[in-house]
């Protein structure tokens, strides 16, 4: 393909999941308990969509690879120490409320703004990248939302694959029910693709690529947009961490039918 792909990762920040993460109610809404000093990491569907995107753009001469990354500047400014070294794109910041809390389609409006602002971007070189889901804001839509307000028709949702051809085409393979793939053929750019854990496995960290990176990380931190997300139109009465409940009984002699009869009776109530 001539001139490559233009292809645009989203992807933000996650509590680490090996913090205790607790929901409080805060004047702002609903929040974590100390969250601006819990550590941070690129969510794990977006890193899988960044991580496939440079692979695509490695053998498709002529791509370059951006990400989006919606979060407050100082942490967004720690997770790119990491994020930076390993592969190359160039970072566009948006300076935002990055809770488990924030409405999906504010999200999508800052995302789709923040890719149309990018200087010399040419919709028909254009791929979209994200994650299927998130770590924390596991409503399943921001990517698909991101894709209608960019006016693009072409959506992949749980990707695992995609493979391109000479001539700007590309295959994609999609998750579906019973561990099987669905096998699509695109004829080009435009496209919104929503990864799932794609095949890849997380590059090793490279010093060199981190200077690369770092070069440009800071300068547009600097210029972070302010984008207002926030809880949207939900009010939430109470956030609380689920209650745990354990009943233990030993007992002998019960057949595995028997066990199983009784906890599908425990279920039903």
């Amino acid at each position: 393909m001539s001139n490559g792909f233009q292809i645009v990762v989203c992807g933000s920040l996650v509590p680490d999941p090996l913090q205790t993460l607790e929901p409080v109610t805060t004047p702002q809404g609903p929040g974590l308990k100390n969250e601006t000093m819990l550590p941070s990491v690129l969510d794990p569907w977006s890193a899988h969509a960044l991580f496939e995107a440079a692979n695509l753009a490695k053998q498709v001469a002529g791509s370059k690879v951006w990400l989006v990354s919606l979060g407050p500047k100082a942490k967004l400014q720690q997770l790119m120490m990491t994020v930076a070294q390993k592969v190359p794109f160039e970072l566009i910041a948006i300076d935002g409320n990055a809770s488990g809390f924030t409405d999906a389609q504010q999200v999508a409006t800052a995302l789709a703004d923040a890719i149309l602002a990018i200087p010399g971007l040419d919709k028909s070189k254009l791929l979209v990248f994200g994650g299927c889901a998130s770590a924390s804001r596991d409503a399943s839509v921001t990517m698909q939302s991101v894709c209608e307000r960019l006016g693009i028709s072409e959506f992949f949702a749980g990707v695992d694959e995609i493979k391109a051809s000479a001539d700007g085409s590309f295959r994609v393979l999609e998750r579906i029910e019973g561990g099987q793939y669905l096998d699509s053929t695109c004829a080009g750019a435009p496209a919104v693709l929503a990864w799932a854990t794609g095949n890849l496995p997380e590059p090793p960290n490279n010093p060199q690529v981190g200077m690369m990176n770092m070069r440009g990380v800071m300068p547009a931190l600097q210029k972070a947009k302010p984008a207002a997300v926030g809880v949207g139109g939900i009010a939430y009465e109470k956030v609380e961490i689920p209650a745990q409940k354990r009943a233990t009984r030993v007992v002998k002699d019960v057949t595995a039918d028997d066990i199983a009869k009784e906890i599908i009776e425990w279920l039903k109530a």
